[in-house]
């Protein structure tokens, strides 16, 4: 994907709500950036996959509960086959290169948490309100799309 034009306002990114409910997600890492997605896709119901040699307690704590499947070993090709939808989020950019790479060929949504424009999705900073959720995306200006995100918070309060 090429960058879009730094003068150009928004967000370069097309929003949309993806049901994932009862469908495969694989999450290629085990870190504390993999741990805070893992939260959300759980939440709304994914069938999730983590791939990753090594885990933080927490997934390790997941898995156990079979709340998310882990494999302990490396990232293969093979272990997208049947994702609706990925996340790239090892420490390894070559990795994560080779997630965002093979679900595209596979016409599969990637969020690659190192860098942006090298995958085909990404995550907004979101959170829930009754029966709301309010997501803000920027153009690769994460701090900020927090920092609206909390704005947004404070504004609507608890939503009662």
């Amino acid at each position: 994907m090429s960058a879009p034009n730094d003068h150009e306002p928004g967000s370069p990114a097309y929003l949309a709500g993806l049901l994932l409910r009862n469908r495969d997600v694989l999450v290629v890492g085990a870190g504390h950036v993999a741990e805070r997605r893992l939260r959300r896709l759980l939440e709304v119901g994914a069938s999730v996959r983590v791939v990753a040699p090594e885990a933080t307690k927490a997934i390790a704590a997941l898995d156990e509960e079979g709340l998310v499947a882990w494999r302990a070993r490396p990232f293969v090709d093979d272990d997208l086959d049947g994702a609706w939808y990925v996340i790239a989020a090892t420490d390894s950019a070559e990795v994560n290169a080779a997630v965002a790479s093979g679900a595209e060929a596979r016409h599969t949504f990637c969020v690659r948490s190192d860098e942006a424009f090298g995958g085909s999705a990404w995550t907004p900073a979101t959170y829930n309100v009754q029966d709301l959720t309010v997501a803000v995306i920027g153009n690769r200006d994460p701090q900020r799309s927090k920092a609206v995100r909390e704005a947004i918070r404070q504004s609507l309060g608890d939503g009662s």
